[in-house]
């Protein structure tokens, strides 16, 4: 990846912040697209050093022409698009969330094609799916059939359905994948941020209520990262949109990981057990299958890491608690 320049949207997020992180730790000439100016998930996981290394380009990528106009000025030979509203926000402004996460997308492409790109990666997520009970039993396959009950949902299908039109229209090929429950330094809003909030309770000594339970795939931001990341350098034809799988846990099972690694939490991390309105676990035969082997953190040592980093970050004042 040393001769290849990638731009990151949305990199200002927690996923975004670790794919720039493990991107300039390859060595990569990385750049970076974002409306707004706050770095903060950044430099938890970053040093200064290495974000030296970073080229910030601030604009909207709502509008057509500033997306195609960072593309000329990051020179990127490769786009790994995360920019997105969630859930709680696209509830709160559907048109705004709209014209980020639907607009934008088609804007990401339209410069891609510009730009002479053959490939975009970006984000989709586990909410093009219905409830659990709208499918059969066990794993659900990549390909079951969408039925998002959330704008959010909506409009990640919606660009699903962009990007199979940019391949067929323009040979652009892409590869979409959907997190399920990500974890880990940077998580820090959206609907399933609940379990990395209670590792930075447990980090402060501080006890705290998870808003879920139930039985649902646990993934370790840095393995998500790094996904992507794979997802812009293996061979590929076509367009599609994979389910993530990492590690199938409850949420006793998430807690018990919290109070392993730091014993002096032990009974002050609770939950509500109601389900999340998800199909509880992926089929992830498919993403393996057109990736290759992925890189998986095992839950224990995720937790451990995470709980470490806030400590670590807090003792340098790089995170305000």
């Amino acid at each position: 990846m040393n001769n290849e320049t990638f731009l990151v949207t949305g990199a200002l997020g927690c996923i975004g912040a670790w794919v720039v992180r493990n991107l300039v730790r390859s060595g990569a000439t990385t750049a970076v697209f974002d409306l707004g100016t706050n770095t903060h998930r950044l430099k938890l996981v970053m040093s200064d050093d290495e974000l030296a290394q970073v080229r910030f380009i601030t604009g909207d990528i709502t509008d057509t022409a500033v997306a195609k106009r960072a593309f000329e000025e990051s020179g990127a030979t490769q786009i790994i698009h995360l920019a997105g509203l969630q859930v709680p926000f696209c509830k709160a402004d559907p048109p705004l969330g709209a014209r980020v996460n639907v607009v934008g997308t088609v804007n990401i492409f339209e410069a891609a094609k510009q730009a002479g790109l053959k490939r975009v990666v970006y984000a989709s997520s586990i909410a093009v799916y219905g409830l659990p009970d709208e499918y059969p039993p066990g794993p659900i396959a990549y390909d079951a059939p969408a039925k998002p009950r959330t704008h959010y949902g909506v409009y990640k299908q919606a660009n699903e359905g962009t990007a199979k039109i940019y391949w067929l229209d323009d040979g652009i090929s892409s590869i979409g994948l959907r997190p399920y429950v990500v974890y880990g330094p940077g998580r820090d809003q959206g609907l399933t941020s609940d379990p990395t909030k209670a590792m930075l309770a447990a980090a402060v000594g501080k006890p705290y209520h998870i808003g879920y339970g139930g039985r649902f795939d646990m993934q370790y931001a840095d393995d998500v990262a790094r996904t992507f990341i794979q997802a812009t350098q293996v061979p590929f034809e076509g367009a599609e949109a994979f389910n993530l799988r990492c590690s199938v846990v409850r949420m006793s099972e998430i807690i018990a990981a919290i109070e392993a690694a730091e014993p002096a939490s032990r009974g002050q991390i609770t939950f509500d057990d109601k389900d999340l309105p998800f199909p509880d676990e992926m089929d992830g035969w498919a993403i393996g299958a057109a990736l290759g082997p992925l890189p998986h953190t095992p839950l224990a040592e995720g937790v451990a890491e995470t709980i470490a980093i806030f400590k670590s970050a807090i003792a340098a004042g790089r995170l305000a608690v």
